[in-house]
């Protein structure tokens, strides 16, 4: 695609408070590029608009001034509504882990059109997809959702039910799915639970907390890395003393893995070396198909028996659908192997290591975190334990000219600065995307690092 508006900045000095308008003033050019350069996106946007509030229907995926009309994937390139060929480095927000495989597609479809679909009852598939995650990750059983906000709905209404007890303890700028955001205090369309939140990665803080609420806390809930609130793992010491609060005070912990289980064989609970007694899934394990899951301990997942007196009663028409079954099923047996997982989360390793090299040698106080194939990018020259760490100034700025500038060079990624990488994400997909990004900094690297040390 084309690129943007040059820059002067290289080689001057400019006062921080300068700094952020120059940056605001290249966010413009690029703005102006990327609006130019992509008529039918602009077009589909207002159309869009007419129906549905915002032009969309998933808030994640807007950003100004439109978002690119997708119109079709394959093998790890997207292209738009404008005829653009983008590297995909969305990844669907980590649900894209097969990257538009277009042999598997044909395959999982072909199987789908064999058995049709609403058939109304059990089939062996959702037990064939339920024997190979339980046998992957370790647990005792597993139940079928249609999201990953569902399987964290569940598990929490499960921990409740078991505990008797009403609260919850989850953690600032947590994202538990649409009814469960913590991002800026509780969200307007919560559901209903008493939450009380504390700080991801404070052991004694937390551990505070817990200890004067254990008469009324049911679950603990966090993701073993952070998400939606950028890729930011938890300390294995966090982790394990929230293992054991929670096995002392009747606490039921929860690990929301929607996100992370991608990140080993076993889910990132097994990289680190700690097991909670639910896990939460998502994203990925439809095979391209809505999905969601609970899978945790015997005792816990036998509530929800149907043959057993008191049995928690958990319905839904499209738990086990024979298209998210069946994808499920062919891409975790055939594509994303354990073998496959291993690879793809060694090669998002070295390229954070990468990134973090070239931002170190440009001077340039940009940080790649994550684990594995999930990475964010934040301008933060300190360390980064937990969200509000990453709110520098110059940070809306440089997220905002980051997203155009890659976007107007061919490069699909996220606003919130979030890479996933997919099986479809080769070495050349990535030299090429470190290339655009050393321009990057080349071109905005002084005036960022000038920015954050700017005052509102």
């Amino acid at each position: 695609m084309s690129s943007g508006g040059g820059s002067d900045m290289a080689g001057t000095s400019i006062l921080p408070n300068e700094s952020i308008e120059w940056l605001k003033a290249a966010i413009a050019r690029e703005e102006s590029s990327y609006a130019a350069a992509n008529p039918k996106s602009s077009k589909a946007y207002s159309a869009a608009c007419a129906y549905m509030p915002g032009g969309n229907t998933r808030a994640t995926v807007y950003y100004p001034p439109f978002p690119l009309a997708i119109e079709r994937g394959e093998n790890g390139k997207l292209y738009d509504a404008d005829g653009h060929e983008y590297l995909n480095f969305v990844g669907e927000y980590t649900a894209g882990v097969y990257g538009n495989d277009a042999s598997m597609l044909s395959t999982v479809l072909a199987a789908i059109g064999e058995h049709g679909t609403l058939l109304g009852g059990p089939t062996e598939h959702e037990a064939k997809l339920a024997e190979l995650i339980c046998k992957r990750w370790g647990y005792d059983k597993i139940r079928f959702c249609n999201t990953g906000t569902e399987s964290n709905l569940l598990a929490v209404g499960l921990a409740r039910n078991v505990t008797g007890k009403p609260g919850i303890l989850s953690f600032n700028h947590a994202y538990h799915g649409g009814a469960m955001v913590f991002m800026d205090g509780p969200g307007p369309l919560n559901a209903p639970f008493d939450v009380t939140l504390s700080d991801y990665n404070d052991i004694e803080g937390t551990k505070a907390i817990i200890e004067a609420n254990t008469d009324k806390l049911a679950a603990i809930i966090l993701e073993p890395m952070m998400g939606a609130g950028g890729c930011i793992p938890a300390d294995v010491e966090f982790l394990q003393m929230l293992r054991d609060m929670a096995s002392a005070h009747n606490i039921v912990l929860i690990f929301d893995e929607v996100m992370t289980s991608r990140l080993s064989p076993g889910g990132l609970q097994a990289r680190v070396g700690v097991k909670p007694d639910l896990t939460t899934m998502g994203k990925y394990l439809g095979g391209g198909f809505s999905f969601g899951a609970v899978g945790g301990r015997a005792e816990l997942m036998n509530r929800f028996d149907p043959s057993k007196p008191g049995a928690l009663s958990h319905g839904g028409t499209f738990n086990n659908n024979i298209a998210s079954m069946i994808a499920g099923y062919i891409g975790l047996s055939e594509y994303f192997t354990e073998e496959a997982c291993a690879e793809l989360n060694a090669r998002g390793d070295v390229m954070r290591e990468r990134l973090n090299d070239i931002a170190a040698a440009a001077g340039v106080p940009v940080q790649a975190t994550g684990v594995g194939s999930l990475i964010a990018l934040h301008l933060c020259a300190g360390k980064i334990r937990r969200p509000a760490d990453t709110n520098s100034p110059g940070s809306a700025e440089f997220k905002r000219l980051y997203l155009l500038y890659m976007l107007n060079r061919g490069f699909y990624v996220t606003a919130r600065g979030m890479l996933t990488l997919n099986l479809h994400t080769t070495e050349g997909f990535i030299d090429a995307y470190l290339k655009a990004y050393i321009a990057f900094l080349d071109e905005f690297g002084p005036a960022l690092t000038e920015a954050i040390s700017a005052t509102s």
